[in-house]
């Protein structure tokens, strides 16, 4: 049967509140204004599933179009942002770009305390696997990060790779249409 999983990637969120943590970061006035022209885009789709990660940013950017939808949005755990170093710190771009670069060219490369690319591509598959099982034939979005995003899609197509993390916008939506658990089609639909 047919499900599509819209892939929605959280809007800007401020980079440099110390006092805030991983968790509770939110949207910026653009990343909000963002967000509601996600809900305008989307909101056609009738769209029956509505989950996230638990990040605060990735909520806020689906929970308007689930809201519209009558819905509420579910939270999974594993759909968190791929832990680098410490769960509660954001790490700079000068520092997280090479880590990145390193991890796409060995999936298992991690810090000490931090998750490699491999475990947050199957940790995150995993709960897509479940999605796809469970709501089969449905439509399903998923507010989620650019480096899970970018892993789950990596999964079933290796062209998703670093560049095409690093080229992503915040938010970007893309619709993943599935035959059963098979990946047949991607189509970017935020511009």
């Amino acid at each position: 049967m047919h499900t599509s999983v819209y892939m929605v990637r959280h809007g800007e969120s401020p980079m440099n509140e110390s006092s805030t943590n991983e968790r509770t970061r939110g949207l910026t006035e653009k990343g909000k204004r963002d967000a509601l022209q996600v809900t305008d885009l989307l909101k056609q789709e009738d769209i029956e599933v509505f989950v996230s990660s638990p990040y605060l940013r990735a909520i806020l950017t689906i929970e308007d179009l689930a809201g519209a939808s009558g819905r509420e949005v579910l939270l999974y755990e594993d759909l968190k942002e791929r832990i680098f170093l410490n769960e509660d710190k954001r790490l700079p771009d000068e520092e997280l770009i090479p880590l990145l670069a390193k991890s796409f060219i060995d999936p298992d490369f991690s810090l000490s305390g931090g998750e490699s690319n491999a475990e947050c591509q199957s940790r995150a598959v995993t709960v897509l696997d479940e999605l796809l099982k469970n709501y089969d034939g449905r439509k399903i979005a998923l507010g989620t990060h650019g480096a899970v995003m970018t892993l789950i899609m990596n999964h079933y197509d290796k062209k998703y790779d670093l560049d095409f993390l690093l080229n992503m916008s915040k938010p970007d939506v893309y619709r993943l249409d599935f035959n059963g658990a098979e990946l047949v089609d991607v189509i970017r639909l935020w511009n």
